[in-house]
C-alpha cells in the first residue's frame, strides 16, 4: 500500500517531506520518499496534502493493567504484599480486552508502555506494548525495565499496614538491599560458570534474577519520583550501581533541570493535566517541560493512564506548549524521544524505512495536538485500525 500527497513528518533526520508518499508492505515502511510515487493502484490512499506522522507513544501507563470501569477486580498494578518485587511482570497483568486500547488508536496512540504501580519500592518489569491485538504476547515490542518508586507512595502503602517502608531512607535502603543483592548474585554464578568445580551456584532466587539485565545495562531503570530531593536520589542510587535511569513524572523537575541535564537523565513528564492531588505534587507547574527542554533535558510526555485517560495524551502535550514547550519538541515529546528512553526506537517513534508501520494521518491544516482532532488513518504494523470513509 502506498499513501501519497501527503505532508510527512518523519520525525527524523529526513524532517518534514512537504509531499511525498510512503509504502508500506509487511506490517513495515518499505520506503518513502518526496513528490509523486512511481505508480499508484485502487488500493493506495491519497492523503489530499494531510499531514501524515508517526504513531503517538504514551512513555508511562497502567494500560490494559487498571481495567477501565473496574474496582479491585480489574486493577492488577501492585503487588502491596511485598515492598520489593522486581520479579513481577507487567505484561502478566494486562488485558488486552480492556475497551481503553481502542480509545488509544481512535487517538491516534499506536504504543504505550505498560507499567506496575508505584506501592512498592520496586514493582517490576515495564513493557512496551502496541494498542492493537488481542494476545499481549502479539502486541510486545520489548520489555524494557525495571520500576522503582520513590517518595510517599510507598510510605503511604506500607504505613497504612504497619510495615516497612514508612520513611524515604527506609525506601531507598530496600532498593540499595535488593540491588547489592542482585550484584552478589550475578558475581557468585560468573564464579559458577567460570569454575564449576570449586564454586556451586547460588541458590535460585527470582528477585535477584529479574535484576540482571538491569545490572548489565541491557534494560533500564525507571524512578517513580515527584519531588526534587527524590530525583536527587534517583541519581545517587543510579551512580551506585551505573544504572541506566529514567526519571518518572518529575514534577519538581524545573527546580533542578541543570542538574538533571548534568546527570544526563531523560524524564517522562507527566500526568500534565491534573490536580496536585497530594502533598508531594504541590510543586506542579505547567511550565515543568519546558524548562527541562530549554535545559536540554530529554522529555517525553506521558498521560500516567489511568490518571489521565490515555486518548487525551496529545491534549496533555498541548498543555505543556501552554507552559511554553515549543511545538517540535512538543511532537517529539510523542514519538522520538519516547521510543528513545523506552529502548524501542529500532521499531517506532518515526518514519523510516523497516520501521513498524505505526502511522497517522490529519486532514490537511488540522493540528495533531488539537483538541478537537482525530486522525483520519491510523495504523499499527500495518494494518489500518481506524478510517473514515471519506479517505
Amino acid at each position: 500500500m502506498i499513501i501519497y500527497n501527503a505532508e510527512i513528518y518523519t520525525m527524523d533526520d529526513e524532517g518534514i517531506i512537504a509531499n511525498g508518499w510512503i509504502e508500506v508492505a509487511d506490517g513495515k515502511i518499505s520506503a518513502l520518499g518526496s513528490g509523486a510515487p512511481a505508480a499508484v493502484s485502487d488500493g493506495d490512499i491519497d492523503a489530499k496534502g494531510g499531514l501524515l506522522l508517526p504513531g503517538f507513544i504514551d512513555a508511562h501507563t497502567h494500560l490494559g493493567i487498571i481495567e477501565d470501569g473496574l474496582d479491585f477486580e480489574g486493577d492488577d498494578c501492585n503487588e502491596s504484599t511485598d515492598p520489593f518485587t522486581p520479579q513481577m511482570r507487567a505484561i502478566d497483568g494486562i488485558n488486552p480486552f480492556d475497551r481503553c486500547f481502542e480509545e488509544a488508536r481512535m487517538r491516534g496512540i499506536t504504543a504505550a508502555a505498560s507499567c506496575p504501580g508505584s506501592a512498592n519500592a520496586c514493582s517490576g518489569e515495564i513493557c512496551v506494548i502496541k494498542t492493537a491485538g488481542r494476545r499481549v504476547d502479539d502486541m510486545l515490542v520489548r520489555n524494557t525495565g525495571i520500576k522503582f518508586a520513590l517518595g510517599e507512595n510507598p510510605k503511604r502503602v506500607y504505613n497504612d499496614k504497619d510495615d516497612t517502608p514508612v520513611t524515604r531512607m527506609a525506601t531507598a535502603a530496600i532498593i540499595r538491599e535488593g540491588l547489592y543483592k542482585a550484584r552478589r548474585y550475578a558475581h557468585d554464578m560468573d564464579s559458577y560458570y567460570s569454575d564449576n568445580e570449586n564454586y556451586d551456584p547460588p541458590e535460585y532466587d527470582a528477585k535477584c534474577e529479574a535484576l540482571l539485565p538491569l545490572l548489565d545495562r541491557k534494560q533500564k531503570a525507571f524512578f517513580h519520583c515527584h519531588r526534587a530531593d527524590d530525583i536527587c536520589t534517583a541519581m545517587r542510587l543510579a551512580k551506585e550501581f551505573s544504572l541506566d535511569a529514567v526519571i518518572i513524572h518529575g514534577t519538581e523537575g524545573y527546580k533542578i533541570a541543570d542538574i538533571i541535564a548534568e546527570e544526563e537523565l531523560p524524564v517522562i513528564c507527566g500526568p500534565v493535566i491534573c490536580d496536585r492531588c497530594k502533598p508531594e505534587m504541590r510543586g506542579l507547574e505547567l511550565k515543568n517541560a519546558a524548562v527541562l527542554a530549554e535545559n536540554n533535558v530529554k522529555i517525553a510526555i506521558c498521560t500516567d493512564h489511568t490518571v489521565i485517560p490515555i486518548q487525551y495524551l496529545p491534549l496533555s502535550a498541548q498543555a505543556a506548549v501552554k507552559g511554553g514547550l515549543d511545538r517540535e519538541t512538543a511532537l517529539r515529546a510523542l514519538t522520538t524521544a519516547p521510543a528513545e528512553i523506552l529502548g524501542a526506537e529500532e521499531n517506532i517513534g518515526s518514519l523510516a524505512p523497516e520501521k513498524d508501520a505505526d502511522i497517522q494521518l490529519y486532514k490537511k491544516g488540522e493540528d495533531p495536538l488539537g483538541l478537537m482532532s482525530e486522525p483520519q488513518l491510523v495504523m499499527i504494523n500495518g494494518v489500518i485500525v481506524r478510517s473514515e470513509d471519506t479517505i
